[in-house]
């Protein structure tokens, strides 16, 4: 098996006869701001981070070889091929002459990890600064070389040319670094390099086929689940009765006693280890690990009921919290006596990340250095924390990162890592862990609920007076498993602040009062796709779709009308005239057509805006949505979704509309199905058949209108067209039913308990 060897890889780079590295001196990493998550490491490296590499290789086609690396994953986002061609564009190689290394921790910079789209708007832009500088490195060089100034020659393809085709000498990069070890230092700003014009762009810009696709096509080593190493063992996990759960003086003292004996006579070498709470057994073989699993005989003391959830609002509106002032504008109070006064409570559950495929990890702990194949999308951190639980020392622990099931949020694919690091500890050989469905749906950190409380004003003329907006998200980082159960860390609940991402509205408002709730998890909850900004839009986008309706507006232009941001007044056009809306015109309001069947459109707008507040913004975004509902089972039908997205620069426009497509399809799944059950232990969702998702014949056709930016600066692509849809849903179901949806899931369930209340009234102060 070709298995990657980063750290070789990183340290031939170093003492390599004919390179020409472009580096960075490492320094420790940042720590995380108050109230944000992270693992705080004061490590670091003795050896300097390269971000590009231009080697001389005779074995290589063409006698040379470029590689980039980069300290994030591809989550199947695509940015390996982006990223490539951001390197490839100012490197003058072709995409398929240039390795990409992501995420490995011994062979790329520490960039922290991969969340909040973050990784085109951010971390490529050193990327794009270390290429060009060894561009222009390699044309100064073929200048001395034949004594010409730099700006007579030409580049193409990793081969320097004279500008006059009457001549015909050539120089290739393998020879303009051969018998030379050079390292320039990585340049901190883009005023100090020569960077290439956008308008002289070839590749980026263009539609590059994924680059990763070829060998998942062709069976080639991918995936961490198809890792295997010399003399590699096989472990399973039990985990304690509280799924789920992951915070109370209970957690790591829960076991009473483990039977080994219950084991012994099965076949496997069966080995049982046991730390604290924590419990695996390891085999020889895959199913022999998961037969001793399954008969281990443990004993547990009784755990204290898990929270109830059955009203959501009412408790996450009880759990403890501080109360956070982010933004206070004018008077709210003044508009007591405004003509139109809105108040509203919006709920969103809890939901998994739903890795169709279970976390899975191999480690191998050997002379006191700990190797780990991970599909992390953390890779720097899971190095800190995997220190924390086994104290080898940060420089003694190599994370090499595989491709995994896509979870876009935190899954178990840390906790595995260190689930599979104790047990190779313990028996000494190679081990791999893989969970069980049943333990990836209920040990996944969820995607938490979110309760949203709205007040919204309008004067007489229709203009926004005043909006109050109080949000709650009970949610944190989750501690790695592994290191609550053996006692490594307290079972404490921790409060950070996450909860206010996209917390401020995108339109005016005469006056503003915005307010979080920073409160710890009632279960094990980390961030999902849109963190909380996704439920918080919900809620924007709902109110201004009712403020509209009460001003008697159309729900489009009251938006312009409202909206001072241009390239969202642009967006928002373009997609209504992509999607054909047409003003003032309503859809069936309850009164079923020819079909029996209740039609709807919706619309909203949103920039996802993340990170630290007041944060920073990532792509613009919008959606028209059509879509049907039967209303005697309360089925809603989707039948098309127009989605608008302002991306600035797009590296690869396939790859921007892969991405949203893949958000519109979640997105649709978390709002029309997806809600985690619990009972008394804690996650009662063990399986697909108690946690479905979307099907294939549910998707609707989805058409993509992208901005043309490509003058503007790169921005996040990975989660903004998620942000709008779950209220571009709720406004098509009033647009359809005449009723308002203030709680996602809108199952049948619940799309028919809200048809069968009575009609709400329809005053101004409703």
């Amino acid at each position: 098996m070709n298995l990657p060897h980063p750290r070789a890889l990183h340290d031939a780079l170093l003492t390599h006869p004919g390179a020409l590295l472009v580096v960075r001196a490492p320094t420790a990493p940042p720590r995380p701001a108050p109230g944000q998550p992270g693992v705080v490491s004061d490590y670091v490296q003795d050896t300097p981070e390269v971000f590009v590499a231009v080697l001389a290789d005779e074995a290589a086609p063409g006698g040379w070889r470029a590689l980039a690396f980069n300290g994030h994953v591809d989550l199947g986002t695509g940015i390996r091929t982006a990223l490539a061609q951001i390197v490839a564009e100012e490197l003058h190689v072709p995409v398929a002459r240039l390795e990409m290394v992501l995420g490995h921790t011994n062979a790329t910079p520490n960039q922290g990890p991969t969340i909040a789209s973050a990784s085109i708007q951010i971390s490529a832009a050193p990327l794009r600064r270390a290429a060009a500088q060894a561009r222009e490195r390699l044309l100064a060089r073929a200048a001395r070389q034949w004594g010409v100034a730099a700006d007579t020659l030409r580049l193409r393809d990793g081969i320097v040319r004279p500008a006059d085709a009457g001549d015909a000498r050539a120089l290739h990069y393998g020879q303009l670094v051969q018998g030379r070890h050079t390292r320039l230092e990585l340049a901190t700003d883009d005023a100090q390099v020569r960077l290439k014009p956008a308008r002289d762009y070839t590749v980026v810009g263009s539609a590059v086929a994924r680059v990763d696709i070829p060998a998942k096509a062709t069976g080639e080593l991918s995936f961490v689940h198809d890792v295997r190493v010399p003399g590699m063992r096989h472990g399973r996990v039990v985990r304690p009765p509280h799924p789920g759960r992951d915070a109370g003086d209970f957690i790591g003292r829960c076991l009473i006693s483990v039977d080994s004996d219950s084991v012994a006579h099965l076949p496997g070498r069966v080995q049982v280890v046991v730390q604290g709470d924590f419990i695996g057994v390891v085999a020889d073989r895959e199913e022999q690990a998961e037969a001793a699993m399954r008969a281990l005989k443990v004993r547990w003391k009784p755990v204290p009921p898990a929270p109830v959830l059955d009203d959501l609002a009412s408790a996450i509106r009880a759990n403890p919290a501080r109360r956070r002032l982010l933004l206070e504008e004018g008077d709210v109070e003044a508009t007591c006596a405004a003509p139109v006064r809105l108040r509203r409570t919006y709920v969103w559950p809890y939901q998994m990340h739903a890795s169709i495929g279970p976390s899975c990890a191999v480690a191998d702990h050997r002379d006191g250095r700990l190797t780990v194949w991970a599909g992390t999308q953390n890779p720097h951190m899971l190095r800190a924390d995997l220190n924390r639980l086994l104290k080898l020392g940060e420089d003694r622990i190599e994370i090499i990162r595989m491709e995994a099931a896509g979870c876009y949020g935190r899954n178990c694919a840390d906790d595995v890592c260190a689930d599979a690091a104790l047990l190779s500890a313990a028996v000494g050989a190679p081990v791999r862990v893989q969970l069980m469905r049943d333990q990836e749906h209920q040990w996944e950190p969820k995607g938490t609920g979110q309760l949203m409380d709205v007040a919204a004003a309008l004067d007489a003329d229709g203009r926004l007076l005043a909006y109050d907006f109080e949000v709650r998200y009970p949610s944190n980082d989750a501690p790695l498993l592994a290191l609550l159960l053996t006692g490594a860390v307290p079972g404490e609940p921790r409060v950070l602040e996450m909860g206010d991402r996209t917390a401020v509205p995108p339109y005016r408002y005469a006056s503003r009062r915005i307010v979080c709730h920073d409160t710890a998890p009632l279960v094990r909850a980390s961030w999902l796709r849109g963190v909380s900004a996704l439920p918080s839009s919900f809620a924007h986008d709902c109110m201004i779709d009712e403020l509209a309706e009460a001003a008697g507006a159309d729900p489009v232009a009251f938006r312009l009308s409202h909206l001072d941001d241009a390239r969202a007044i642009a967006l928002l056009e373009a997609t209504a005239a992509r999607a054909g809306w047409r003003a003032g015109v309503a859809g069936s309001r309850g009164r079923p057509g020819a079909d029996g069947r209740l039609h709807g459109r919706g619309v909203a707008y949103a920039r996802y805006v993340h990170s630290k507040f007041p944060g920073f913004g990532a792509a613009w975004a919008a959606w028209v949505i059509d879509l049907s509902v039967d209303p005697a089972s309360g089925r809603i039908a989707i039948t098309r979704v127009v989605v608008g997205q302002d991306t600035g620069m797009i590296v690869n426009p396939d790859g921007v509309r892969h991405q949203i497509h893949g958000n519109v399809n979640q997105t649709l799944s978390r709002c029309l199905l997806e809600r985690v059950q619990f009972d008394a232990a804690g996650v009662a969702s063990r399986e697909w058949g108690g946690y479905p998702i979307i099907g294939f014949k549910d998707l609707p056709p989805i058409d993509v209108l992208l901005m043309p930016r490509q003058d503007e600066a790169p921005m996040g692509a990975g989660e903004s067209a998620s942000i709008p849809g779950p209220a571009a849903i709720a406004n098509a179901l009033f647009d359809a039913t005449g009723r308002r949806f203030h709680q996602a899931p809108f199952t049948p369930e619940a799309v028919r308990a809200v048809l069968a209340r009575p009609a709400p009234g329809q005053g101004p102060h409703a």
